[in-house]
């Protein structure tokens, strides 16, 4: 299927963040499934048309569900780096790359849900996603049943906590959920704002998200991830405030993140 010059230069970059982290080649593999699905990228693209022109949502398509999967895969290395392990690691029935490949598949996953509506979209992403996640665990793992079983599991584990209103258990999941989160620049919600669409039920979010400039992800200095929001004006802080920060509360990723919110020139606010 045609992809856009920005799902493409995304795709690029995100086999390339696998390619740098020096793995056996499972992950980068998962990722090329999963990029080169047509069912993937039709489910993403129609999720899209129904949350921006139906419901007058931010973006919820191929683009966002591309940059959370980018924010997971740097997330995850960062706790990587700073020694922190992933529950599969843990639990001593997986590998780290084990974990990357459940986190980059709950990422690119999370949202198709939205071509059925917004309530519970968490679950209708997993009963859409059934076919695709076999897929991708048959082509990764071959026929070793028990590494299918729990990717697949811990994929959907991922899809159904993102929004935070479900408990999750592991790591993987909270990565996720906080993933999700960090893409709220203004770039989602450009287009329902060009389309005029801004008085439908999602405008205070595309309001709030036009004033936020960039969300950086990198190594914090007391903790492993430090994650700094900047802002144009002040209408950011609903985003953050609402969205990100509620996400974080409520992940299990939460002890191992700094959160700082900034609005242009004024000194950061520090959440987390």
């Amino acid at each position: 299927m045609k992809r856009s010059r920005k799902e493409n230069k995304l795709d690029n970059e995100l086999i390339e963040a696998i390619r740098a982290l020096n793995l056996s080649g499972k992950a980068e593999t998962a990722m090329n499934v999963l990029l080169s699905d047509d069912e993937l990228q039709a489910a993403q693209e129609y999720a899209n048309i129904v949350s921006i022109v139906r419901l007058g949502f931010n973006d919820h398509g191929p683009v966002h569900m591309r940059i959370v999967a980018m924010n997971g895969i740097l997330m995850l290395k960062l706790l990587h780096d700073a020694g922190v392990k992933t529950s599969l690691e843990k639990d001593g029935c997986g590998d780290f790359e084990d974990s990357l490949i459940a986190v980059i598949s709950a990422c690119m996953l999370h949202d198709v849900g939205m071509g059925v509506g917004r309530q519970d979209h968490e679950l209708h992403s997993i009963n859409l996603s059934h076919f695709i996640i076999d897929r991708l665990v048959r082509k990764v793992y071959g026929s070793d049943m028990q590494k299918q079983v729990m990717v697949r599991a811990l994929t959907v584990e991922g899809i159904t906590g993102h929004m935070g209103a479900r408990a999750i258990h592991s790591l993987e999941a909270g990565v996720v959920q906080v993933a999700d989160g960090c893409d709220m620049t203004k770039g989602r919600a450009r287009i329902p704002i060009q389309l005029g669409l801004a008085q439908k039920i999602g405008h205070i979010h595309q309001y709030s998200a036009n004033s936020i400039d960039n969300v950086c992800i990198k190594a914090g200095q007391e903790k492993p991830i430090r994650v700094d929001v900047y802002m144009s004006n002040e209408a950011g802080y609903f985003q953050v405030e609402e969205v990100l920060l509620k996400k974080i509360a409520g992940s299990t990723a939460k002890t191992h993140i700094e959160l700082y919110a900034q609005v242009r020139d004024e000194e950061a606010r520090q959440y987390l």
